[in-house]
């Protein structure tokens, strides 16, 4: 198969992952942080590996600081609705994913105010747009680190200066971003990084996470047994305690360690720049086909590995089951999960036809994608 639907998962995962995940099942089996025998103790050391493989690829200096969700979406959620309260005052881009647009909305109902900072035709968010939103006393600004329908790469550091200047905290959806661009959270100004962890990251589906800068203090989604402080009516008031109550997905922590230490290896640059020639590429060998429309910035440098386009006389999802069926060729078709990025880019009528790729692509995958949809708009 011809993968290239990585902005929804990537796809294979390192064999090292597979393995990470069966041994946690074969071999580890206990439940971290909730008894004392070799087994639990071994889980709970898998855990605290994976804290600090992320605090490494990330450049947190504390891996208490990272918290785990079941994906990025998770770890959204449980910023907006743990931090807001009616009355704040909250900016965020036109090129939001569902997951930042939805819980946003659903604070709105609760008084918490909104304003939205335009992208520019390419769909990227020029800082000075976050600058004039601003406002005094405005609590948070979200702004997702690349769109996951045409790619476009925000210049989060600059906007992260601007938010702590102003005295506002700075949530990056690194969604489409962790894995595949170097991240470090203190150069760029972040005060809260969600991410998913079967992305760039190479973890299996169910993983992700949130970074919670030192000082802050969020409302946990959720109460219950932590493995710590259980004499207490409340969950314990320290990271990651506070916010990880339940059992954790051992196995699921066990494969995204092993995906990240395989980025760690590799070096999150290298893929980088593997995936912008690949990316570049694609766009090459697009733009002379007839009747076709690509989004995104033109620079390799101010995008990620995602092309999406709209082809003349075809519905994007009828082209992308005859891409599947008849050159078994994976992509994704439709709004992507972010209609305000469609609606900033003029296809929220119609949606794209969305090519992404991954560490694992390769310069056949590409040209063969261009062959297919050469053939098909002939």
């Amino acid at each position: 198969m011809i993968y290239l639907d990585h902005a929804a998962t990537s796809w294979p995962k390192p064999p090292a992952v597979l393995a990470a995940m069966s041994a946690a099942m074969a071999d580890v089996g206990g439940n971290p942080g909730r008894s004392g025998h070799r087994m639990a103790m071994r889980a709970g050391e898998i855990v605290y590996e994976c804290r600090e493989s992320l605090a490494r690829l990330f450049h947190i200096a504390d891996p208490l600081r990272i918290a785990f969700t079941a994906n990025a979406t998770e770890a959204l959620n449980l910023v907006i609705k743990g931090l807001l309260q009616p009355g704040d005052h909250v900016v965020f881009s036109s090129m939001e994913h569902n997951a930042v647009w939805r819980p946003l909305n659903a604070m709105a109902a609760r008084g918490v105010d909104l304003t939205v900072a335009e992208a520019g035709a390419d769909g990227i968010v020029p800082p000075q747009a976050i600058a004039d939103a601003l406002r005094p006393g405005t609590k948070l600004v979200v702004l997702t680190h690349a769109s996951n329908v045409n790619g476009a790469l925000n210049d989060v550091a600059t906007v992260g200066a601007i938010a702590r200047a102003h005295g506002a905290l700075f949530l990056v959806d690194a969604a489409q971003t962790a894995g595949c661009v170097p991240i470090d959270v203190d150069r760029m100004n972040i005060d809260l990084l969600a991410f998913p962890g079967h992305k760039g990251l190479l973890g299996p589906q169910g993983t992700g996470g949130l970074y919670i800068r030192a000082g802050l203090t969020l409302a946990p989604m959720k109460e219950g047994g932590t493995g710590s402080l259980s004499h207490l009516p409340t969950v314990p008031e320290f990271a990651p305690d506070r916010y990880e109550s339940g059992t954790p997905n051992t196995p699921g922590v066990a494969g995204l360690n092993a995906g990240v230490k395989h980025l760690l290896a590799c070096g999150v640059e290298n893929v980088r720049q593997h995936e912008m020639e690949l990316c570049e590429r694609l766009r090459r060998g697009l733009e002379p086909l007839p009747g076709i429309r690509l989004f995104g910035p033109h620079d390799a440098i101010k995008r990620t590995g995602i092309v999406s386009l709209v082809a003349d006389g075809w519905d994007c999802e009828e082209l992308a089951a005859v891409l599947d069926q008849d050159f078994d060729l994976a992509c994704r078709a439709g709004l992507a999960c972010a209609f305000l990025a469609h609606r900033t880019q003029g296809t929220d009528a119609t949606g794209t036809l969305r090519l992404s790729l991954g560490v694992s692509s390769t310069r056949e995958d590409i040209d063969a994608a261009v062959a297919a949809l050469r053939a098909l708009l002939r």
